[in-house]
């Protein structure tokens, strides 16, 4: 019978039961919980063949992978960077990108760059453009701009996010906060991770007027302080407390809305 998951020692053995729901649960657990010891299971577990759809995906590998990209543990980088060349899995190829990019390894740039110059599946694409912005690959500009016409708005906003990462020109900065109008509310929530992962000060007020929940507001100005502060922890001159209160105000009055 399988143990309930209660601990960090009973979500690691769920990794080898033979209940796939359970083992599932047990990678969330351990993302959740911040287990940095799973680290190396976890890394096994993305081979794991026996927990796969009928249309050939891998659940499974696809959380062990979100929850490498939680824990941040540059040691996992070598078997994401296997995982992202061996698999036909899409999603999973998705959840992986988002997990190099979250560990900030740039041994993994190359693995990315072959990936966008490949004629596989691009459901991905809007992940692998983050991706190469968050590392400022400035090298593959041309590569991207054909993106910010991509059928796919989503994609032209990553497009368009990466190119104000590597240009900081406002018009790109602009185009994003657009969204936020956008009648389509998922494309309105996209936008707004976007200027959350950007965390610049000039989307803030955009962020506040926006028509999506104050939980989102509030999750995305909480990305942008907390990058301020890494910034400021890192480099004294690029502290603005004025600033810094004005976030903290503003999230104060989405707390009092809630």
């Amino acid at each position: 019978m399988n143990e309930p998951i209660l601990s960090k020692d009973s979500a690691i053995a769920a990794l080898n039961s033979d209940d796939n729901q359970l083992r599932y649960y047990g990678a969330w657990w351990l993302g959740k919980h911040q287990i940095q010891e799973a680290t190396p299971i976890l890394c096994e577990c993305l081979k794991d063949e026996r927990y796969r759809t009928e249309a050939g995906g891998y659940p499974l590998r696809r959380q062990v992978a979100r929850t490498l990209g939680i824990l941040k543990n540059p040691s996992a980088v070598p078997a994401l960077m296997e995982a992202l060349t061996v698999t036909h899995d899409p999603q999973l190829q998705e959840a992986v990108i988002n997990a190099l990019s979250a560990i900030g390894d740039r041994s993994c740039i190359p693995s990315l760059l072959k990936l966008l110059t490949s004629q596989s599946s691009q459901s991905y694409q809007e992940a692998l453009i983050e991706a190469l912005g968050v590392f400022r690959v400035n090298s593959v500009q041309d590569l991207i701009k054909p993106f910010l016409n991509d059928s796919s708005e989503r994609v032209q906003c990553a497009a368009a996010r990466y190119f104000y990462q590597i240009t900081k020109q406002s018009s790109y900065l602009e185009r994003i906060i657009r969204n936020l109008n956008h009648d389509n509310p998922y494309l309105r929530w996209s936008a707004a991770f976007d200027l959350g992962a950007i965390a610049d000060l000039g989307a803030v007020q955009a962020i506040i007027e926006a028509n999506i929940a104050n939980s989102l507001k509030l999750l995305n100005l909480k990305r942008i302080i907390e990058t301020l502060l890494t910034q400021t922890k890192d480099d004294p001159q690029v502290a603005n407390l004025q600033n810094q209160k004005i976030l903290f105000q503003a999230m104060d009055q989405l707390l009092i809305q809630l």
